[in-house]
C-alpha cells in the first residue's frame, strides 16, 4: 500500500510514547529504573521504539512519563564527561553508539501525573500534538526493523483520514488476552475497516482472531472522544473505548493494517528473555556464537 503524498489530510509527523507504567512485573529491577530502560541485548527497550518511529519519518517524539523518568531523559541526552573520556581513548565506535541515542530525534517529556490508563496518557499529548494526526507506540511491543508496520499505517491514514490500528492474527484460544477487532474488507489491499472493538473477549464471543497490538496512528478526532470517555476497566480511561466510539461514529472512522512481521514482546519476564535471545541470535557480532552455544546448551538439557 503506497502512501499518496498529495493527501488532503495533514501529514503524520509526531509520535507519542507512553512510558509511565510502574513495571511491577520486573521488580526489583524496576524499583529505581523505568522498565523501558531494561536492556534488550545492549540497548534499552525504549531506544528500539524511538528508532522505529524515526525510521517511519516521525522525528518529533513526546514521552509521557511517570515518577522515575530521569534515566529516560538522561539516556536521550548528551553525556559530556563520557564523550570526552571516549574521545581521549580514541574509542570512536563507542562514542558513535552513545551519540546515536542523543541525536536520534527531537524528544520532549510530559508527566502523566495520575496513571489513569492509556487513553489518559494519550490525552496528555494533546497540547503537544495539536490538530494533527500522530502515532502512538507502546514500549512492550518491539517490531523487527526488517518488517515495519508504521509506514503502512501512515499510508492508511493518508488515504482515509481515519485512525489506523495494527492488527495481528493470534490463535483463537488466546484472543482473550488482547483487544479484538471486528472488521470489514475495503477496496484497498491490506487495509480493513474496523467496525467494533472488544477488550479481552471470551474466545466464544470474539468477533475475529485479530488482536490489537501496540501501534496506533490516531487522527485528531480522537481527542474530543477521549475527553468524553468515561473511566472503564480498572477505573482507567481506555483508548479502546474512544476508538470504538470513533469506529461507530460519523467521522473518518477506524481502519486496521494486518501486521505479519516479527514482533518481540518485552512485557513479561519469559517473553522478555525470549526477545533478548531472538534479537541477539540475529546479530552479526553475536549471532553465530550464541546459536552454537544454544544448541550445545539445549542438548545438555536433554541429557
Amino acid at each position: 500500500m503506497s502512501s499518496m503524498s498529495n493527501s488532503e489530510f495533514p501529514p503524520v509527523r509526531k509520535a507519542v510514547i507512553p512510558v509511565a507504567g510502574l513495571g511491577t512485573r520486573f521488580l526489583p529491577a524496576t524499583k529505581a529504573t523505568p522498565k523501558e530502560m531494561l536492556p534488550v541485548v545492549d540497548k534499552p527497550a525504549i531506544q528500539y521504539v524511538v528508532e522505529e518511529a524515526v525510521a517511519a519519518g516521525l522525528t518529533d517524539v513526546l514521552m509521557v512519563t511517570g515518577r522515575n523518568k530521569r534515566p529516560l531523559e538522561d539516556h536521550f541526552d548528551r553525556v559530556d564527561g563520557l564523550e570526552a573520556a571516549l574521545q581521549a581513548k580514541g574509542d570512536q565506535e563507542k562514542l558513535q553508539l552513545i551519540r546515536e541515542s542523543s541525536e536520534l530525534a527531537d524528544i520532549h517529556f510530559v508527566r502523566q501525573g495520575d496513571p489513569l490508563g492509556l487513553g489518559h496518557a494519550v490525552l496528555k499529548g494533546e497540547q503537544h500534538v495539536g490538530e494533527e494526526p500522530f502515532a502512538v507506540l507502546l514500549g512492550d511491543d518491539l517490531i523487527d526493523e526488517r518488517s515495519p508496520v508504521l509506514p503502512d499505517m501512515i499510508a492508511g491514514y493518508d488515504r482515509t483520514g481515519g485512525s489506523v490500528i495494527a492488527l495481528m492474527e493470534v490463535p483463537h484460544e488466546s484472543i482473550s488476552m488482547y483487544g479484538c477487532a471486528a472488521v470489514q474488507e475495503t477496496e484497498v489491499d491490506g487495509l480493513v475497516r474496523v467496525t467494533d472493538l472488544v477488550e479481552k473477549p471470551d474466545p466464544a464471543d470474539a468477533p475475529s482472531n485479530l488482536a490489537v497490538i501496540g501501534r496506533y496512528v490516531l487522527s485528531p478526532e480522537i481527542f474530543p472522544l477521549l475527553h468524553r470517555t468515561e473511566p472503564g476497566r480498572g477505573d482507567e480511561i481506555q483508548l479502546t473505548d474512544a476508538l470504538k466510539a470513533q469506529a461507530r461514529g460519523d467521522g473518518h472512522g477506524v481502519y486496521g493494517v494486518l501486521f505479519t512481521g516479527e514482533r518481540y514482546d518485552t512485557g513479561d519476564k519469559f517473553s522478555y528473555i525470549k526477545a533478548v535471545i531472538q534479537l541477539a541470535s540475529r546479530r552479526d557480532d553475536l549471532g553465530e556464537e550464541l546459536r552454537t552455544w544454544l544448541k550445545e546448551f539445549v542438548a545438555g538439557l536433554e541429557d
